[in-house]
């Protein structure tokens, strides 16, 4: 039986649509009006790949070309990620307003002329009764300014931002103004405490000769 020619049938009317062609004209109507009000030059968050695509950085989600990437914006997920950044970023303005009238009782950072790094010598050393190895380090420091002491602390691999973390070593750094603070990479293995055995680690800053010293054994 011929529907379409069929008594009482409306030539040129097409059935109830469905819902891939409805997702389909959405995305449309959404991409148009996206076009109208949005300027994907000034868009913060697009990021075009080197394969091409375009990354929305809010989101984390590629998409295909300009039109996929408008749509997007416009849906749920965009919007919510949006209003969310928007409370965030709010909230931090009003923690940096609220922490203002602290900043001025905040002490200053120094501010000097570094005069380069100071000349050093490192020793490997073995304790003659109990064989442990360990490192004697002497730093000579003779423009170190007047009344100021060598200070030195132990860091991680990953404190530190210069080189690929590695667990395998640890740093011993050192700094006197005005010479730029030095770091040592060293083994990361366990030191000997110095409640154990007072003598195993020690420091010393020899005020005459302008020479600091400093010495730890592993375990």
């Amino acid at each position: 039986m011929d529907y379409q020619n069929r008594a009482g049938a409306n030539k040129g009317s097409g059935g109830v649509a469905g819902a891939s062609e409805t997702a389909v004209d959405r995305r449309e109507r959404l991409r148009k009006l996206a076009l109208e009000t949005i300027d994907l030059a000034k868009d913060p968050y697009i990021l075009r790949t080197h394969l091409g695509t375009l990354e929305c950085r809010l989101c984390l989600t590629l998409h295909v070309n300009e039109g996929s990437y408008l749509a997007h914006t416009q849906g749920k997920k965009h919007q919510t990620n949006l209003a969310r950044r928007a409370a965030k970023d709010n909230k931090d303005a009003s923690l940096m307003i609220q922490a203002a009238p602290n900043a001025a009782q905040q002490v200053k950072k120094k501010v000097f002329v570094k005069i380069g790094r100071p000349g050093y010598k490192i020793i490997k050393i073995r304790e003659p009764v109990s064989q442990r190895m360990g490192l004697l380090f002497t730093v000579s420091l003779p423009e170190i300014k007047e009344g100021e002491r060598p200070r030195r602390r132990f860091m991680s691999a990953f404190e530190q931002r210069r080189e690929i973390p590695n667990r395998a070593f640890q740093y011993l750094v050192l700094a006197a103004e005005p010479y730029e603070t030095i770091a040592f990479a060293i083994p990361s293995k366990e030191m000997v405490d110095q409640e154990e055995d007072p003598d195993s680690i020690w420091e010393h800053w020899d005020q005459d000769e302008k020479v600091y010293s400093c010495q730890f054994l592993y375990k």
